[in-house]
């Protein structure tokens, strides 16, 4: 029976946290390796060291079962049958590259644990190549052992769904035999009707990053619609409700706004186009060039406009920003589009305040010189202006003409397109939102 096997995880930050507390509650018994020992404290008591909406009740269940634990020592995997590689592949600080060390880190350190049939699996978002790569070195270091990659396609704030109730499970190897001991891991969910799609090593690591740009690429044509929008008088939001209509096109990722961040999707596509370089489809690849520009290219035209609504020179005023991280429901703010614009404009000299319901401690850890509000309504007082750039529901449910009465200037940017222009306005606010003429 496939319960009898035993799992472990490798790196148990976002994606091997997630990963073992869920594979722990359909029964495994799994133990989470990582080299911060502090980290690894917060998890054997239960507590997650970062939010995900239901991950903290679904961690702290399987702790208290006994059938998940977390420790720093990486012969504790010496028992296991399975290993999912889940740490980290940030871009490289001298290129658009991924750094690779961690995921090469791993391999090599619990080679010498791996027992007998046992199956190492990536599941982190690595160049196409790699699990070749690390296949073949592993047959020299570890003969005994196989090598296939899974890759993750996690939405922050649905990773539980995600993992337990995927749209599907792709995996990548090189025998049947490893086919079989995946189909064992995931029988609970296949059982679900998830489809299951197997391919070579390449193509699985392929998919992730393919994906990932066509996403980037769908959100960069939406904001580069809305640029032709405001320069022609027209209104992206209706412009993205007519065409998603199309299923050729569908409307998901057709909010034009500040553009994507995140620990994935930035990159991600820079470390394809890197890769593709490498493989010599340079050429293949050339328009996420301009994606990653056009979404850059997002977070400057909101500076603009408060320039245009406010001065050149801000240095005389306050503005309010709600939001810091980079999408709502998480408390990520690694390549924040919303705490960059912020980051932009305390540079100006602007007298910058910032609130999110989550994301303000990793924000202050990142940035200590910003300005932090425990809440909406103590970001806003006195405000010159406010920024709306995370979609929080918090911000969506904001009584404009309760916050009239808190802020100096009545004028509200809305950088995601997501607040009720004719409630804000009816209430007296000067609006405005990219893509939409006033």
């Amino acid at each position: 029976m496939s319960m009898n096997l035993t799992l472990s995880v490798i790196g148990c930050g976002y994606l091997g946290a997630t990963h073992a507390a869920c594979m722990s509650s359909l029964g495994f018994k799994v133990v989470g390796v990582d080299t911060d020992p502090e980290k690894v404290a917060m998890l054997s008591r239960g507590e997650l060291p970062f939010y995900e909406p239901g991950l903290d009740t679904l961690l702290a269940q399987e702790v208290k079962t006994g059938r998940l634990t977390f420790t720093t020592d990486f012969s504790a995997v010496s028992d296991a049958d399975i290993h999912f590689v889940c740490v980290g592949t940030p871009q490289s600080k001298d290129g658009l590259a991924a750094d690779l060390s961690y995921v090469k880190a791993a391999v090599q350190t619990i080679a010498p644990f791996l027992k007998e049939g046992s199956l190492v699996v990536g599941k982190s978002t690595v160049p196409v190549g790699t699990a070749q790569s690390l296949r073949a070195e592993l047959t020299k270091t570890a003969p005994q052992a196989d090598l296939a990659w899974n890759p993750e396609f996690l939405r922050e704030g649905f990773a539980v769904e995600d993992t337990l109730t995927p749209n599907r499970l792709v995996v990548g190897v090189a025998n049947d035999r490893a086919e079989e001991i995946l189909k064992q891991v995931y029988e609970p969910i296949i059982a679900l009707g998830t489809p299951w799609i197997r391919a070579d090593l390449p193509t699985a690591e392929l998919v992730k990053v393919a994906a990932n740009s066509f996403l980037a690429t769908k959100i960069s044509f939406i904001n580069a619609m809305a640029e032709v929008c405001e320069a022609a008088g027209g209104d992206v939001t209706v412009l993205a409700k007519a065409i998603g209509y199309d299923p050729r096109i569908g409307s998901r990722f057709l909010q034009a706004g500040i553009g994507f961040g995140g620990g994935c999707l930035p990159k991600d596509i820079r470390a394809f186009m890197a890769r593709a370089q490498e493989l010599g489809a340079k050429q293949a690849l050339e328009f996420l060039r301009e994606i990653d520009a056009i979404n850059l290219r997002a977070r400057q035209r909101v500076i603009d406009v408060v320039r245009n609504d406010l001065s050149e020179d801000l240095t005389q005023y306050k503005i309010a920003v709600l939001g810091a991280t980079f999408k709502p429901d998480s408390d990520d703010v690694r390549d924040s589009p919303a705490l960059d614009i912020a980051v932009q404009l305390h540079a100006a000299g602007a007298n910058v305040v910032i609130h999110d319901p989550k994301g303000i401690e990793p924000a202050r850890r990142r940035f200590p010189n910003l300005n932090f509000a425990d809440s909406a309504t103590e970001c806003v007082k006195g405000a010159d202006l406010i920024l709306h750039l995370t979609e929080w529901k918090e911000y969506r449910d904001l009584d404009p003409s309760l916050i009239a009465q808190l802020v100096k200037n009545k004028i509200i940017i809305d950088g995601r397109n997501a607040l009720d222009r004719e409630l804000w306005r009816s209430a007296g606010w000067k609006f405005h939102a990219l893509g939409r003429t006033d």
